[in-house]
């Protein structure tokens, strides 16, 4: 298990990677082509609304016919995408490599799934964990590497990320095996939990804590959204802090995710029940959201920026590790699928929620809305999941079936 682990800890390092390494330079390459602000707007929009639609089904096509069949066509449909990227001659074709990407790119929801096979349900926030460091950090090595490479020209850094994709593409065929046996895929097939239709995704909502715990994913996405993305606009309207400074402050966030994800939580995790650490991480988020948004000077958010880090850690791993096995054995990709499309909703409908905040009501209003949303979460969480026995109560996948039928 653990050259598995380890091989999945490479492949979503360098998949995110290839990724963070043309996301800076998106909005220089599209003003190439004369592209307005809106359609600038439009195209870094276009992936996460691609991938908002796609993700869900990409999951379940893994529930019904395996992990590594799912994993090699999405990791192919990024190396196109990449290379349309780095030849696109025309705003179009840009747009194009972008939805592309978005439509097949489900690798990160696809490697949790990989990970809940293969662990069992005491050491699945280790490996939930490992999932989470290798995604921080190939988002702080990758916008400083995309940007140093720019100076070659904006093809390099879109060949290098199509390259690191191919890396992955032959690791996937060479050395990740087929997670899923024939018994499960084959009753995944035959079960109505997983077939193509929107009443069955909502329906996951109707199971036994695992609709509960996607509830709480929607209202902890809407608030840590609009701190990770408004971040930038906030540091400088309210601060006046220079583009250096920001990105050390957010470099800082970065390495404090990736050192909870792939080192404190699995140990937390074995220590205290997941339940309860995704409602304390939630209390320390509201206040240190709120804190965050009301700081006056760097220090205050250096200070407060760390415990948001780490909280934010505990939580993704805690909340994605019980809801693995709260949700049907058969549909645990569609499940993760749909959990990562709520993200990216989120993540598309924040920017706009955030900026209009700022221009009417200052910065402190992004930190005093998302402590808000956070309540809600809180809420829901201490009048339902905390009254529930973990991990073998109506947690339980077996327990959420009996109740479901």
């Amino acid at each position: 298990m653990k050259r598995k682990l380890a091989i999945i800890f490479g492949f979503v390092f360098i998949d995110l990677l290839g990724y963070s390494l043309i996301l800076p330079l998106l909005p220089y390459i599209a003003e190439r082509f004369s592209a307005t602000p809106t359609q600038v707007g439009l195209l870094l929009t276009a992936n996460a609304l691609a991938q908002m639609i796609a993700a869900p089904t990409l999951g379940r096509l893994s529930d019904r016919w395996g992990r590594r069949p799912m994993l090699i066509i999405s990791v192919a449909g990024t190396v196109v995408s990449f290379l349309l990227f780095s030849f696109a001659n025309t705003l179009v074709v840009l747009f194009i490599s972008r939805i592309l990407d978005g439509l097949l790119g489900g690798n990160t929801s696809l490697a949790r799934a990989y990970i809940t096979d293969i662990t069992d349900e005491e050491n699945r926030s280790k490996g939930l964990g490992l999932i989470g460091a290798a995604f921080g950090l190939g988002f702080i090595i990758g916008p400083f590497s995309g940007g140093q490479l720019s100076r070659f020209g904006y093809m390099v850094p879109g060949l290098v990320a199509a390259a690191l994709s191919l890396i992955n593409l032959v690791a996937v065929i060479l050395w990740i095996p087929e997670s899923l046996t024939d018994a499960e895929k084959e009753a995944a097939q035959k079960s109505e939990y997983t077939r193509f239709n929107l009443r069955n995704m909502l329906d996951t909502l109707k199971i036994p804590c695992a609709g509960q715990l996607l509830m709480v994913n929607t209202w902890f996405s809407l608030a840590f959204m609009l701190f990770e993305v408004n971040f930038v606009l906030v540091a400088k309207e309210s601060l006046s802090l220079s583009a250096q400074t920001t990105s050390l402050l957010l470099s800082l966030v970065g390495v404090m995710s990736v050192i909870t994800q792939g080192l404190i939580v699995s140990r937390i995790s074995k220590r205290v029940r997941e339940t309860r650490l995704i409602f304390y991480s939630t209390i320390v988020l509201i206040f240190g959201l709120l804190g965050w948004g009301f700081a006056q000077t760097v220090w205050q958010y250096v200070v407060l920026i760390i415990p948001i880090a780490i909280a934010a850690g505990i939580f993704n791993v805690s909340l994605t590790s019980l809801l693995t096995k709260s949700t049907y054995k058969e549909s645990v990709g569609g499940t993760l699928g749909l959990a990562q499309s709520q993200q990216t909703f989120a993540r598309v409908v924040t920017p706009l929620i955030g900026g209009a905040l700022i221009q009417y009501f200052g910065g402190y209003a992004v930190g005093l809305t998302a402590a808000v949303l956070l309540g809600i979460s809180a809420l829901i969480e201490s009048r339902q999941l905390l009254r529930m026995p973990d991990p073998h109560g109506p947690c339980s996948r077996a327990e959420s079936a009996a109740k479901a039928n």
